[in-house]
């Protein structure tokens, strides 16, 4: 018989008729304590509600999505619960602070293959095998309607993780995301530092890779993607255009959605987090 996780609760605040709850949690992937927040709606009285991960962007945490977003008001009218892990593990190694881009803050959602980090930066094994594991034993959350979406090095998490586990995630979505991490430098530094110089790893976490290799692509469920073109990284660091010719060329469903004049930040994000919100509510009914 499996014993349930024990998680602490950090603090609890009342939200559009729900709560927005923060935790910890010892974790067995990433060796370490992790924490996360969670958006649970009023609906949940009812029945357990489709549950969507937001992963946030380099030098974010588990507060930044909860505290800027503005999500949770549509959330608690569609029914959503939302789930926002951190961004790394927290575990203190030699050079994790050397650079914003690099170690704290900075997991780019992988499983690392070279030490120091290997030990600890597990991202990708802990948001698709251990924290939904965790979500569906203490929150009224149906884990069976997942969606995942994110921003930047977070969205890039959530497109490969989407791309890779399509039988758990149903919806996807992303706000100008790193889409192909291989050609820029923020993806080469990350990449080289946690997977090492052999380029063929790489692929298993790079959105424009692995499009190109799905078989039945057209069958998948639309990716929702936003940009806005005042945003300062989008020519060096971002490249949605690569995405959007492998999308094509494969024939995968995207919406790609140009916006002018917005930037990189929330003020961009929670301007069109509604949309998003309901493209995930629109693939979890269904699903």
């Amino acid at each position: 018989m499996r014993v349930q996780t024990s998680i602490e609760t950090l603090s609890r605040h009342a939200c559009f008729g729900g709560t927005v709850g923060f935790y910890r949690h010892e974790a067995h992937t990433t060796r370490c304590p992790m924490k996360f927040s969670v958006y649970v709606p009023p609906q949940v009285e009812r029945h357990r509600l489709p549950v969507l991960y937001y992963l946030a962007g380099l030098t974010c945490n588990e507060e930044t999505f909860m505290i800027k977003s503005g999500a949770q008001r549509l959330a608690a009218q569609l029914g959503l619960v939302l789930v926002a892990p951190d961004t790394s593990p927290r575990v203190r190694l030699p050079g994790d602070d050397a650079s914003w881009d690099f170690g704290l803050g900075a997991g780019f959602y992988v499983d690392a293959l070279q030490e120091p980090w290997a030990s600890h930066y597990r991202m990708y094994s802990y948001l698709t095998e251990e924290l939904p594991v965790v979500i569906g034993e203490h929150f009224p959350a149906d884990t069976t309607r997942q969606g995942i979406f994110g921003h930047s090095m977070g969205g890039h998490g959530a497109l490969t993780i989407a791309l890779r586990n399509p039988s758990r995630y149903r919806s996807i979505s992303a706000f100008a995301p790193i889409a192909a991490p291989m050609r820029c430098p923020w993806g080469e530094k990350a990449f080289g530092g946690y997977l090492g110089a052999d380029r063929k790893l790489w692929e298993a976490y790079d959105a424009t890779a692995l499009v190109a290799k799905i078989p039945d692509a057209r069958a998948r469920p639309e990716i929702l993607l936003d940009q806005g073109f005042g945003d300062q990284f989008l020519e060096r660091q971002l490249h949605p255009h690569l995405f959007e010719a492998a999308c094509r060329q494969a024939g995968y469903p995207l919406k790609l959605r140009y916006h002018r004049d917005y930037d990189h930040g929330y003020y961009f994000i929670s301007t069109f987090m509604d949309d998003h919100l309901q493209h995930h509510r629109a693939a979890l009914r269904r699903s």
